[in-house]
């Protein structure tokens, strides 16, 4: 062999050697693992795969300031004082004390009552109520979204934003700077003429490839008006069909807010804003960020916000809780589903101890690597009993989890690692059974739209896709 030869094997080695106690100081051993594999499969991939989307941090900078972020919300809405008069310990059985405790820990925020929600499962409805809210908007209206299309769509709610500032009505716009790139292009510039404020968060730079890795995005979704009302849940402001011809509509679910989770929902935009532009909101001559509550409903809600800047898992945290406290039935709704053990885990056991496991997913997603790596998950699942659901109308993209009659989770994650430990993500924790049974109602109608995969389904394959989908599998934790 020439010196060439054995030079790159040398740099291949050094590369394997240096990047073991690196990959190993992740959180998850299954990443850890995953990394390792590929690293020292095809080192040189695997090194720039892991230097830009392999170190599972923000960067030390953003993560102090998202950190700080929240302290100074905190510390400058503990004025308003209004919301803690709402703080109610929802009525729920001795099994469900353990959720409610994690909630309350997890979420740094109260469960609040006194709300009103209304579920709005219709993509072209929600926009068309979104905008509708808009154009009685009197004081500001702030949007928090992960894609905001330049389409159609996103024209008409940018055009209801334009009308909002014209009537002198203080308008912001967060958006997530990969998901909404083309709009930062194109929309944008529109919507600050017309006194539109836009701001673009995590941006892709030069610094931020040195300093933290790219793939860390905000993917939450929320639309809040004048402090009193919200819209919540798993919708972008896109056409329904994201743009690509001849694609599926794109099923989503979204919540109309309106009571003192408001304001929580208010806090979690607040502090985003803060994080990226270094401003801290207040009252203005537009009127009060924080204005005190109405309650028009009976609902319990908690607002939990969760990002890689938390120092727990926290949403991990959360889902496991809810899987463990179930009695009867769960069912899950969720576009992309690739789990971590611990997660299979509580499902299994849940099956075991009775509990009737509901899983809906898309019979096919937008990712072919997903794709495999769930059929992976959904042939250990359907053998151990828990009931796999092919939705087959539309592209099914609420992300939902209904646990008996007690609670249900609504919002911005998808059931998959990427989800728990690394974007930052929005969900409502609802008691009580007035929503849980108009969700389980909805899901039902999902179910009907789904076929249910038997055994013979997830065991009958080729020898080579068995092996393209457990190698997907094996990978799952990078996805």
């Amino acid at each position: 062999m020439e010196w060439t030869g054995w030079a790159y094997l040398a740099a291949e080695w050094t590369v394997r050697l240096v990047m073991l106690p690196v990959a190993v100081r992740r959180r998850r051993p299954s990443s850890a693992m995953a990394w390792l594999l590929l690293i020292f499969l095809i080192p040189w991939l695997g090194l720039v795969a892991y230097l830009l989307v392999g170190r599972q941090r923000l960067g030390r900078a953003r993560c102090e300031r998202a950190r700080r972020a929240h302290e100074v919300v905190r510390r400058a809405t503990e004025a308003h004082a209004s919301a803690r008069e709402h703080t109610v310990h929802p009525h729920y059985s001795s099994r469900q004390a353990d959720l409610v405790a994690v909630a309350e820990k997890i979420g740094q925020s109260p469960i609040l009552g006194g709300n009103a929600l209304e579920g709005v499962a219709d993509t072209e409805e929600a926009i068309k109520r979104i905008i509708e809210d808009i154009d009685q908007a009197t004081s500001h209206v702030h949007v928090l979204i992960y894609i905001y299309g330049d389409d159609r769509t996103g024209r008409r709610v940018g055009e209801a934003l334009m009308r909002a500032a014209a009537r002198g009505v203080c308008c912001r716009v967060l958006v997530d700077a990969v998901g909404s790139k083309r709009m930062l292009r194109g929309l944008a510039p529109r919507l600050r003429e017309g006194g539109v404020e836009v701001v673009a968060l995590l941006p892709v730079n030069l610094a931020r490839l040195l300093l933290s890795r790219l793939d860390i995005r905000n993917h939450r979704k929320q639309v809040i008006i004048d402090g009193r009302t919200a819209w919540t849940g798993s919708q972008n402001i896109v056409d329904p069909d994201y743009g690509r011809k001849n694609a599926p509509q794109w099923r989503d679910l979204m919540l109309r807010v309106r009571g003192p989770a408001v304001l929580a929902l208010q806090r979690v935009f607040l502090e985003d804003w803060y994080a990226e532009t270094g401003r801290l909101l207040g009252d203005d001559e537009h009127g009060s960020i924080l204005p005190a509550p109405e309650t028009p409903g009976e609902s319990a809600v908690q607002v939990v916000p969760s990002g890689p800047h938390m120092l727990s898992r926290t949403l991990q945290d959360l889902y496991l809780a809810g899987i463990q406290e179930g009695e009867r039935r769960i069912i899950i709704t969720s576009p992309y589903f690739v789990p971590d053990e611990p997660v299979m885990a509580a499902l299994r056991v849940a099956v075991m101890r009775g509990v009737r496991v509901d899983i809906i997913v898309p019979a096919k997603t937008d990712n072919a690597i997903v794709n495999a790596a769930s059929r992976a998950y959904f042939r250990e699942l359907v053998l151990s009993g828990a009931n796999i659901h092919l939705h087959r109308d539309g592209l099914l993209h609420s992300k939902t989890m209904c646990v008996d009659d007690s609670f249900a989770m609504i919002g911005s994650s998808n059931f998959d690692i990427r989800s728990f430990d690394i974007n930052f993500e929005l969900n409502l924790l609802i008691f009580g059974p007035a929503v849980t049974t108009r969700l389980r109602a909805l899901q039902e109608r999902y179910i009907t739209e789904s076929t249910l995969m038997t055994e013979r389904d997830a065991t009958t394959t080729t020898r080579v896709r068995r092996y393209a989908e457990d190698f997907a599998r094996l990978f799952s934790p990078l996805l």
